[in-house]
């Protein structure tokens, strides 16, 4: 089960079920500059081997900046031997004394638990040392990379607020699933792949290396030393591998990113609309994935949204936008897009899709634009012609916020395994989704179900513990995380 969802700092949503952070995944901002995919992604030497195997592109080791020679190790050295006992004096020949009373014995302190000084250990002791001072460890990153590459400047957004805490939750990641090969491996892939769209290349991995240890030893004094630096070089250059040759491979599929026409734009509300774009060229997904927005207002910046529809034959893809307060991208597309316009599009991503091997029902909970992934998962039940029962709670903070119920309740009277439930949060202080896990309580029983959820941060988490206390198992629970693997427990 993928981690819940946690708020953008840009508050932008992904049909609400990405307000978990909506901001793209990873440590570059996107590329100003759009060669062709063949001169940009390395296509042209893309081959594959004998076996059908795209050839590594080798990563260049980094250069630490600074060394940590001269700062204190990371095992404390040996202690200094005790002093010999000062001589004592014999006394003085007296009268008998008594013997002073014997103490009571005293408990014997435990021993310290034995400290991991594996690589594992020594990459976690690092984090834990710079979480408290997370802002001052990635501005001082940036700062290195801009003073010493500042040709990688204009990959990132003008503005650098939004960028601060990719960085360390990438690496919060990387060091918690240190140890889970497959977990870690599936995870850089991914952001490999979505860092073609921003054009990261090969040579600009060892800069990052080289600047990310330099901020790493000056901030992490106690846990620093040569075997902790040791350490982080090598995690780093098997991080680089594994996202370059996923780069290098999806290069041969697919482009880096897709150029979309705006050819519908419906306002549902004062602040959300239904944004339809028609893509340059084919753009495989499955429903209930999302994909990442930039603008031309705001060039550099994107954002998650999630496919409001399954795929059609027309090829055009539709999305649920709320603007938000402070939302570059949000408030761009909800206030400026207009028919003619273009977009870009990222690739798509996310595991919240349709298990069509097996005939559980789906019980689905939506809340405010997390509608929007909930109706492409009933569209992809419908298209696949199996009547599997689909229960859909439909949660809002008012009545008029239920902006899309008409079009489920369309869809509910053309098929009769659908059932739809509006659930609104009317009460005093009652946040979006309030109500809605504890909807699902008065029907049932849902042990045969497969549950999705999509919406706020605070409604996925209530609702996971819901539907876990009624008996669904954790690993049929689904619900998309854009930090994906931060915090998450499996």
């Amino acid at each position: 089960m993928d981690a819940p969802t946690t708020p953008s700092a840009d508050g932008d949503r992904s049909g609400d079920r990405s307000s978990g952070n909506s901001r793209s995944a990873g440590w570059f901002g996107a590329s100003p500059q759009h060669p062709q995919d063949g001169q940009r992604d390395g296509r042209q030497d893309g081959h594959r081997d004998a076996e059908g195997r795209v050839p590594s592109r080798t990563f260049t080791q980094i250069r630490p900046v600074g060394s940590g020679a001269g700062r204190s190790r990371t095992a404390p050295d040996a202690p200094a031997a005790p002093a010999a006992p000062a001589q004592v004096p014999p006394q003085r020949q007296g009268p008998t004394q008594a013997p002073a009373p014997t103490p009571a014995p005293t408990a014997p302190t435990p021993a310290p638990a034995p400290e991991d000084t594996s690589d594992v250990g020594l990459l976690r002791r690092t984090m834990a040392e710079i979480e408290p001072i997370a802002d001052k460890v990635t501005s001082h990153f940036y700062s290195l990379l801009f003073l010493r590459h500042p040709d990688l400047r204009a990959l990132f957004p003008a503005a650098m607020d939004t960028q601060r805490d990719r960085l360390f939750k990438a690496l919060l990641t990387a060091a918690t699933h240190a140890d889970d090969t497959a977990t870690l491996a599936a995870y850089l892939s991914h952001l490999g792949r979505g860092h073609r769209k921003y054009g990261t290349l090969p040579e600009h991995y060892p800069a990052v290396g080289e600047c990310l240890i330099g901020a790493l030893s000056r901030y992490a004094p106690r846990s620093w030393g040569p075997r902790t630096e040791s350490a982080w070089v090598a995690a780093y250059t098997t991080i680089s591998q594994i996202m370059i040759d996923a780069a290098a491979e999806d290069a041969l599929r697919a482009p880096a990113s897709w150029q979309a026409e705006v050819v519908a734009h419906d306002m549902r509300t004062p602040d959300i609309a239904v944004v339809t774009v028609r893509p340059d060229q084919p753009y495989p997904f499955l429903a209930g994935q999302y994909t990442t927005l930039e603008t031309p207002w705001w060039p550099r910046i994107w954002r998650h949204y999630s496919f409001a529809g399954a795929p059609r034959s027309d090829g055009l893809l539709s999305f649920h936008v709320k603007a938000v307060p402070a939302g570059w991208v949000s408030n761009a597309l909800v206030h400026r897009a207009r028919p003619g316009h273009v977009i870009r599009l990222g690739p798509p991503a996310g595991s919240m899709t349709v298990d069509h091997s097996t005939d559980n029902g789906l019980l689905c909970l939506g809340g405010g634009t997390g509608i929007a992934p909930i109706k492409a998962l009933v569209e992809d039940v419908a298209q696949h012609g199996r009547r599997r029962s689909v229960q859909v709670f439909y949660g809002a903070r008012r009545d008029h916020d239920l902006y899309d119920i008409e079009t489920m309740l369309r869809l509910q009277q053309s098929h009769s395994w659908l059932s739809v439930r509006p659930v609104v949060d009317d009460g005093p202080g009652g946040g979006l989704g309030a109500r809605l896990p504890e909807a699902v309580y008065e029907y049932g029983p849902w042990h045969t179900y497969d549950a999705y959820l999509s919406g706020p941060p605070g409604m996925i988490r209530r609702g996971v513990d819901t539907l876990v206390d009624i008996g669904i198992p954790a690993h049929r629970i689904r619900h998309d995380s854009i930090e994906e693997l931060v915090g998450a427990r499996n």
